[in-house]
């Protein structure tokens, strides 16, 4: 008699990948705090595997230093022997993680460019069917129902030898047109935004790259525009997110305003906006060479042209959705003055939910004509 099967728990291998995967989430986590880092960031993840036992005798740190330069996440830093500096890859990952994070819970959709409810020049047949006009391509021909319109009009014989098609029986599916949008971002840097002990620029950069991973990847015939904003105002490019840190400045909103604007004027799309995340009110100037500052209260000669040009940008149908991260009742009367003055749109919103606000806010805004 066969003494049959045995069985018993099966207990897999573990995986030097799996290790890896592990540390890298968090690594990942650690150079978007740190600005890109590397150095500061795998000290943290150190102190954190000495905590919590993130390695063992298997899989050390050393392993995944070195697998993080075999995969081309990190490289030899030139100017500095010994350190490190993260790549390209890694730049697109840190967004593509701000992308999941952020955007995780969105649910599938069509890809492409901006629906709109006119009709017009695109390449997505709608289910509406009109007479054919002249200038209309051959492509958009209906031929079902042409050719059924050819039949009931002129009829034709078991051998089809007598068909004819004119052209009043031609009709044509149109097609939905389809927009552009080009968007600024405006992103608060101001000390503030490390006051308290509160870490609020990390959300903030995680919102902006989240941002910029969707349009590059579901709108990529829109334009992003990333500004930074403290005493001055700034244009910088879209990898250079994952380094931006909070400097010593006060909050020049104008000049953000400004530049944001200027970058608006050179594009040709019908569909503009800015977003501005913030989380303090405007407390400076630019004046000749030097900055008008005062960071006590709401000075009303840096408020007054802050509306001044929230009603230029009105003028320009440009709307300006503002993200205040504050809940102070004086500052929140500002941003709705503000929001008024400009015919634009305020959230006041903790960190947890700014990411969720701006997708849904630029989704409504990027579907008609402003």
């Amino acid at each position: 008699m066969s003494a049959g099967f045995r069985f018993r728990d099966f207990v897999p291998e573990e995986s030097s990948e799996k290790g890896f995967e592990t540390l890298f989430k968090l690594f990942m986590q650690l150079v978007t705090i740190t600005s890109g880092d590397v150095a500061e960031a795998l000290s943290w993840l150190n102190e954190l595997d000495k905590q919590y036992g993130l390695t063992d005798n298997d899989y050390g740190m050393g392993n995944f230093i070195d697998d993080l330069k075999k995969k081309g996440y990190i490289d030899e830093n030139e100017q500095e022997l010994g350190s490190f500096k993260i790549t390209p890859k890694t730049e697109q990952g840190i967004r593509k993680s701000a992308l999941e994070e952020i955007f995780g819970k969105l649910k599938k959709g069509n890809s492409g460019n901006h629906r709109t409810p006119q009709t017009g020049q695109g390449d997505e047949l709608s289910t509406d069917i009109r007479d054919f006009r002249f200038g209309d391509s051959l492509d958009q021909i209906s031929m079902t129902e042409s050719i059924r319109n050819a039949q009931l009009n002129h009829g034709f014989g078991e051998s089809g030898d007598d068909f004819m098609l004119a052209e009043g029986d031609l009709e044509v599916r149109e097609t939905e047109h389809k927009t552009q949008t080009s968007t600024v971002l405006m992103i608060d840097i101001s000390h503030s935004m490390i006051l308290y002990g509160e870490d609020r620029i990390t959300p903030a950069k995680k919102v902006a790259m989240a941002l910029a991973e969707l349009v590059k990847q579901k709108y990529p015939k829109d334009f992003l525009d990333v500004i930074v904003f403290g005493n001055d105002a700034w244009e910088i490019k879209v990898k250079d997110l994952p380094y931006l840190e909070v400097g010593p400045y006060h909050t020049n909103t104008v000049a953000g305003l400004e530049l944001a604007m200027d970058l608006l004027r050179k594009r040709k799309t019908a569909n503009k906006q800015i977003f501005m995340i913030t989380d303090g009110k405007p407390t400076c100037l630019k004046e000749g060479n030097g900055y008008y500052k005062n960071s006590f209260g709401l000075d009303r000669k840096v408020v007054n042209k802050t509306l001044n040009l929230a009603a230029a940008a009105r003028r320009l149908k440009i709307p300006i959705t503002t993200f205040m991260i504050a809940s102070d009742p004086y500052l929140q009367q500002f941003v709705e003055e503000f929001t008024q003055v400009n015919q634009g749109k305020a959230y006041f919103s903790g960190l947890k939910g700014l990411g969720h606000l701006i997708f849904e806010d630029y989704k409504k805004n990027r579907r008609k004509t402003l």
